[in-house]
C-alpha cells in the first residue's frame, strides 16, 4: 500500500475488473532491437494508442465515473485534449452528462474527438492549468463531479490497469519506459510492479514537472512549453503521484523536442506506428540515448497516445 491514499496492488486489481469490460486489452508487439540501433535483448511497445478514444485515458476515466458516485450534474474534467475525450467517451457510453475544459493548445483533431463524443466543450486559456481553473469554478458553481487528469486515485488506479495487463503479456520485462505529464499514468504502473520492473519516467526538457518535483522533494511549479505541451504540460505533477513516483520511479529522463519527433518518425519507420508527440515521449527516452539498457535487458516502451493532426484523410 502506498501513502497516496490506498493505491495498491490489490485496489487497482479491483477496479480493473470493474472496468475492463468497457475497455481494450490494448496489445503489444516486439521489435527487433537492432531496427532502433538499440543493444538490447529484446524491445516491446505496448499500444495503448489503440485504447478507445486514441490514448491510455479511458482507464481512468471508466475508474472515476464507475467507482464514484455521480449526481445528476454529471461530470467535468479539464484536459489537454486525451483526458477530455476519454471522460466525454465514457460519459456517452453510460449516459452521463459531461462538460469538459481544453486550453486553445490542444490540435483539432483532440478538438474533434471530444466533440465527437457529444460532449458540452468549453476552450479556455493557452494552457491546461488555465482549463482546470476554468472547470473548477465550474464544478464549485454545478456540483458536478470533478474527474482529474491525474491527481485522483481513481484516475491512477484505472492507469495502473496498463501494469497488470503488462504482467500478464510481458512476464519477463525489465525496464518500461513511461512518459510523464500530471503523473497519473506513470504513478499507477509504478503502483503495480512496485520494483519488480524498472520503471523509467520520461518528459520533455521544456516541461519536466516530475523530475523538477523529485529534485524539490515536493510539486512545484514548471516550465509548460515545448511540442508535447498539449499533453505533457500540466505546470505540475500530482501531489498522489510524487510519493508513489519517489518510492517506485527508478529515474526520469528529459528529452528535446527535436528528439520527441525524431522518435515519432522512427516509431512510424519501424513499426508503422503512430504517436502523437507525447505519446512518442517514452520511445525518445531510449532512441536518444538517454536510457542505455544492459544487452540482456528486455525494454518496453509504453505508446500513450495518437490524437495528432500530422495524420489527415
Amino acid at each position: 500500500m502506498t501513502e497516496s491514499g490506498m493505491i495498491s496492488r490489490e485496489a487497482i486489481e479491483s477496479s480493473y475488473r470493474v472496468i475492463q469490460g468497457h475497455i481494450r486489452r490494448t496489445p503489444t508487439i516486439g521489435l527487433d532491437p537492432s531496427d532502433l540501433d538499440v543493444a538490447a535483448k529484446q524491445i516491446t511497445l505496448k499500444l495503448e494508442h489503440l485504447q478507445h478514444t486514441g490514448s491510455f485515458k479511458p482507464r481512468g476515466a471508466f475508474a472515476n465515473l464507475l467507482l464514484r458516485d455521480v449526481g445528476s450534474a454529471g461530470v467535468a474534467a479539464a484536459s489537454g485534449g486525451n483526458h477530455g475525450a476519454a471522460v466525454a467517451y465514457a460519459a456517452r457510453k453510460l449516459g452521463i452528462p459531461a462538460h469538459i475544459f481544453i486550453p486553445s493548445v490542444s490540435p483539432q483533431a483532440k478538438v474533434d474527438r471530444i466533440r465527437g463524443e457529444r460532449a458540452k466543450l468549453t476552450i479556455v486559456g493557452d494552457r491546461y492549468h488555465e482549463a482546470l481553473r476554468a472547470c473548477d469554478e465550474f464544478v464549485a458553481e454545478t456540483s458536478a463531479l470533478s474527474v482529474h487528469a491525474y491527481d485522483q486515485r481513481e484516475t491512477i488506479l484505472g492507469q495502473g490497469s496498463i501494469g497488470l495487463e503488462l504482467d500478464e503479456q510481458v512476464p519477463d520485462l525489465d525496464t518500461l519506459l513511461v512518459s510523464v505529464g500530471g503523473g497519473g499514468l506513470i504513478a499507477g504502473i509504478a503502483a503495480w510492479f512496485t520494483g519488480s520492473v524498472r520503471v523509467i519516467g520520461v518528459e520533455p526538457r521544456l516541461s519536466p514537472t516530475l523530475a523538477m518535483a523529485l529534485e524539490a522533494g515536493a510539486p512545484v511549479d514548471a516550465p509548460a512549453d515545448g511540442v508535447a505541451a498539449d499533453s505533457l504540460a500540466p505546470l505540475r505533477v500530482g501531489e498522489l503521484v510524487l510519493p508513489i513516483a519517489q518510492a517506485h520511479v527508478a529515474e526520469v529522463i528529459l528529452v528535446d523536442d527535436e528528439e520527441i519527433i525524431a522518435a515519432q518518425k522512427r516509431l512510424w519507420d519501424v513499426a508503422r506506428v503512430i504517436a502523437e508527440p507525447g505519446g512518442a515521449a517514452a520511445a525518445a527516452g531510449l532512441l536518444s540515448g538517454g536510457y542505455t539498457p544492459e544487452p540482456d535487458e528486455h525494454v518496453g516502451i509504453l505508446v500513450s497516445g495518437a490524437n495528432t493532426d500530422a495524420v489527415a484523410f
